[in-house]
């Protein structure tokens, strides 16, 4: 199977709920207005609930409690507020897999690290809806929660790295030239996500890719930094990190020391809200 098959075959397993697509349309409808956004997501009682998390949380440290999601939209923005639906629906649709494949509390902590080093580094950059970014992060290697599902011996293998192979280079070796970032992409591209968030994610591995704009550069720098940091019993330091990835951003050592501290003191409270097991039990 190719990248494509296994998006395809994903594709009519993992839906979506309407809610997404709903929201989306009435985004890229004039005659919409928050209110209409609202009235979408107030229906689902779960997402609800996790907007008004996400909107309370650390990730935006707002100086007053927002209780409605209304309120929400209103100070975090249309776009912002869809790109968290996006990111809380996908992770949910995820729920139910077979948690002995792989090491799956190790998957969504590397994933929330990633997510979370893109969106301090937007914000460091001064990107205008750094959660756009954030979700590419958090989603960035989803393409093995399909390889789960469909191929969990590959899964096993793939997931065997050592200090003289990468993920990539196993995904390459055993899924016959593609990488668990071509399925993810072409994944999240067949459920109608916005090309802003795709494009990160198929062009993460900057050893495959040149990146051609700031989002890229920020993702192929907190992918290595996130695989270093939560695999630090295979790879100590910043084994794959390469000097040019930051210092194309006008980072220094110094700065990745500031993000990783950063991201250590908010990770647990972003991870309790996309892990999907997590999540299903608040």
């Amino acid at each position: 199977m190719h990248a494509l098959d296994y998006a395809s075959e994903a594709k009519d397993i993992f839906v979506l709920p309407d809610s997404v697509l709903q929201i989306k349309r009435l985004i890229d409808d004039d005659a919409s207005g928050m209110d209409d956004i609202a009235n979408v997501i107030n229906f689902d009682p779960a997402l609800t609930v996790q907007i008004l998390k996400i909107a309370n949380s650390a990730l935006y440290k707002f100086p007053s409690k927002i209780e409605t999601v209304s309120k929400a939209i209103q100070i975090i923005g249309t776009n912002s507020v869809y790109d968290l639906v996006v990111a809380f629906s996908i992770c949910r649709t995820f729920e139910e897999l077979d948690s002995t494949v792989i090491d799956l509390e190790r998957y969504w902590e590397n994933a929330v690290c990633c997510a979370l080093l893109c969106k301090y580094f937007a914000e460091r950059k001064k990107l205008k809806e750094s959660e756009r970014i954030f979700v590419s992060g958090l989603l960035h290697n989803v393409g093995e929660l399909v390889m789960i599902r469909f191929n969990p011996d590959i899964a096993k293998k793939c997931a065997q790295i050592n200090e003289n192979e990468t993920p990539l280079d196993l995904q390459l070796k055993l899924l016959g030239g593609a990488s668990y970032a071509d399925i993810g992409s072409t994944l999240v591209q067949m459920w109608g996500i916005p090309e802003a968030i795709i494009t990160p994610i198929r062009n993460q591995h900057f050893s495959q890719y040149e990146a051609t704009d700031v989002e890229q550069q920020i993702m192929q720098l907190s992918y290595i930094l996130a695989l270093d940091n939560c695999n630090p019993e295979i790879y100590s330091g910043h084994a794959n990190l390469e000097v040019e990835l930051y210092e194309k951003l006008g980072l220094e050592d110094s700065d990745l020391d500031a993000a990783l501290s950063h991201v250590g003191m908010q990770s647990l409270s972003v991870l309790a809200m996309f892990n999907p097991a997590a999540a299903s039990v608040m």
